[in-house]
C-alpha cells in the first residue's frame, strides 16, 4: 500500500492507488444529513443511504461536544474524476485502542472492490495512530458481500453482537 496522505483546508485527505478518503468536516455531515450534496458529485446523483444515516450520526457527535477531528465520515473518491462512489468512516473517536468502522456505496459503484480498496486505506491509517490496535465492523448476517470486503481486508469474525455479525482487525505484533 502507498498510502498518501494530505489536507484540504482542515479536513484529512487518504489516497491509494484509484481511490480518496476526504473527510467532511461536521458542518458539511450536517448538510449530507439535510440531504444536499454538499458540492459533490456522485456517482448516482446522491449519496447512498447508509452515507446519509453516518452523516446524522457525525452531525448529533458534533452537536454533543463529541466530535473529534479524523474520526468521523468520509467521501470515497475515485481519484480519476473526483466523482464520490460512497461513505465509509468511524462510528467515533478510539476508545481504550478500538475504533469501529462503517461503510456504504452507492448501488451502480457496487462489485468493482471500491470498498474493499477504500476500506484497506482507512484501516492502513487507523493502525498507524498512536494507540489503536484493533479495528472493529459489524454486519446483518445476511450481508454477504459486506462480510467479503471484511474478509479480503483481513478482518476476522468473532464473537456476534446483537444479533450482528462481528468482525475486528488487529495490527500485529503487541497491543499498541
Amino acid at each position: 500500500m502507498d498510502l498518501s496522505t494530505s489536507y484540504d483546508g482542515e479536513r484529512l485527505v487518504l489516497r491509494d492507488g484509484r481511490v480518496a478518503l476526504r473527510e467532511f468536516a461536521p458542518e458539511e455531515a450536517a448538510r449530507i444529513a439535510d440531504g444536499e450534496r454538499d458540492g459533490l458529485r456522485w456517482v448516482d446523483g446522491d449519496p447512498g443511504e447508509g452515507t446519509v444515516v453516518a452523516a446524522e450520526m457525525a452531525a448529533k457527535a458534533c452537536a454533543a461536544g463529541q466530535y473529534r477531528p479524523h474520526w468521523g465520515l468520509f467521501a470515497i473518491l475515485r481519484t480519476e474524476d473526483s466523482v464520490a462512489v460512497g461513505g465509509m468512516g468511524f462510528h467515533g473517536p478510539p476508545e481504550d485502542g478500538a475504533v469501529e468502522v462503517g461503510y456504504d456505496l452507492s448501488v451502480s459503484s457496487r462489485g468493482a472492490g471500491w470498498a474493499t480498496d477504500a476500506l484497506r486505506l482507512l484501516t492502513c491509517w487507523a493502525l498507524e495512530q498512536p494507540g489503536v490496535h484493533t479495528v472493529l465492523a459489524a454486519t446483518e448476517p445476511f450481508n454477504r458481500p459486506s462480510q467479503r470486503v471484511l474478509e479480503r481486508v483481513g478482518f476476522i469474525r468473532v464473537e456476534d453482537r446483537e444479533g450482528l455479525w462481528a468482525f475486528e482487525l488487529t495490527k500485529p505484533g503487541p497491543p499498541a
